[in-house]
């Protein structure tokens, strides 16, 4: 039997080459949940800071099923956002595909502006799911519709009949839902959601394109023990769930290939804390404040920060058929501490890797910009 290392957490001790900076093209988060009304005000602003655009999931409640949906929660984010950052940030929308979903629908998705995808999720997949899909292939009809029109598949990759191993779920899908899916419907643009699996980054990597896959910070730094390290840690506690460890260090392998078939999709997913430790806790991490600086700890462990930029950067923009970001941001290589918890319009929050070191730091957007061909450079202060 395989053994798994007792401390899953690659975070350092300490830092070497203080000083030094990272300059990255603006990065987009390609899988956020923002949730709604006071938790949106208290979190959008983390997700504005770093980035330029963010695909933003639909799974509230009720559920975005609609175009007119969307762009109405497109305006309540653009309203939790204050001045400049309403100026550098970009929600693009997702629908809750459900069983009831029309090619009408498809249609009027691909002629708005703000919407990019439909979500996939199996109903009882995750939080708020329940709405999900519950035969695939009843749905043929609007997935034709949506490989005419180039409209996007984002999947949430598990089966979650109740006989299944729930470290299982997603090789079991990839078996009996994605490949007859993608067998009856080749041209169809597909995202494997937060990949968390060996099998999922061999499926993306070999299969036939158009598909890619979203990778998130939690399953780049953690295998399962996070989970129960010292007692049970809900605030690691995520669906898809960690996986073991060789599964991680397939995951790190990918995000730093520099495939373009993966790219940054953080997945993070806020709850109050008092939901999270609770006897039925949710599923989720809360990862928006640190986002950049947990993606960059992964690929400097991996010697791989030349790399970066491409995955944060490149890869989701020219997938979803969008212009790279023009502006920068800047990161210091500055041992800092994330902060225990997070107080904001009512909600306490715990971030994700909560009151551990991290090697590198947000700066910010910078004000001037490089030559692209010099848009990523590690350099001394």
């Amino acid at each position: 039997m395989t053994q798994e290392p007792t401390n899953p957490n690659p975070m350092p001790q300490g830092s070497a080459a203080l000083g030094q900076r990272l300059r990255l093209r603006e990065p987009d988060d390609w899988h956020l949940h923002l949730r709604d009304g006071a938790m949106l005000k208290a979190v959008a602003p983390y997700s504005a800071r770093q980035f330029g655009r963010a695909l933003v999931m639909p799974n509230l409640q009720p559920p975005v099923i609609t175009v007119a949906m969307a762009e109405a929660y497109s305006r309540r984010i653009g309203e939790a956002l204050a001045g400049e950052q309403t100026e550098h940030f970009r929600p693009f929308m997702t629908l809750y595909l459900t069983d009831n979903t029309s090619c009408e629908e498809v249609d009027r998705a691909a002629q708005s502006p703000h919407v990019l995808a439909f979500k996939l999720y199996p109903a009882g997949a995750t939080t708020h799911s329940d709405a999900g899909v519950t035969n695939l292939q009843a749905l043929d009809p609007v997935f034709e519709r949506m490989a005419e029109k180039g409209v996007v598949l984002c999947i949430h990759g598990e089966v979650t009949t109740p006989e299944v191993d729930v470290f299982d779920r997603e090789a079991r899908f990839i078996e009996e839902r994605l490949i007859p899916l993608r067998h009856r419907h080749p041209e169809l643009r597909i995202v494997f959601e937060h990949a968390t699996t060996r099998e999922a980054v061999d499926y993306v990597r070999q299969a036939n394109a158009p598909i890619a896959a979203t990778i998130t910070p939690q399953h780049l730094l953690y295998n399962r023990n996070a989970l129960f390290r010292s007692g049970l840690r809900p605030h690691y506690y995520c669906l898809p769930v960690l996986k073991r460890e060789p599964h991680r260090q397939a995951l790190v392998a990918a995000a730093t290939s520099g495939s373009p078939r993966f790219f940054m999709g953080t997945d993070s997913a806020p709850h109050d804390r008092t939901l999270k430790e609770a006897d039925c806790g949710c599923a989720g991490c809360f990862s928006a404040p640190f986002a950049l600086e947990l993606y960059a700890q992964v690929f400097d462990e991996a010697q791989a920060l030349d790399r970066l930029e491409a995955f944060a950067s490149h890869f989701g923009a020219d997938f979803y058929g969008l212009p790279r970001n023009a502006g920068e941001v800047e990161l210091l290589r500055q041992d800092h501490c994330i902060a225990d918890r997070l107080s904001h319009e009512g909600h306490t929050l715990v971030p994700l890797a909560a009151g551990q070191v991290l090697r590198w730091q947000y700066a910010g957007r910078l004000e001037s910009s490089l030559p692209r061909s010099q848009s990523l450079q590690v350099s001394s202060a």
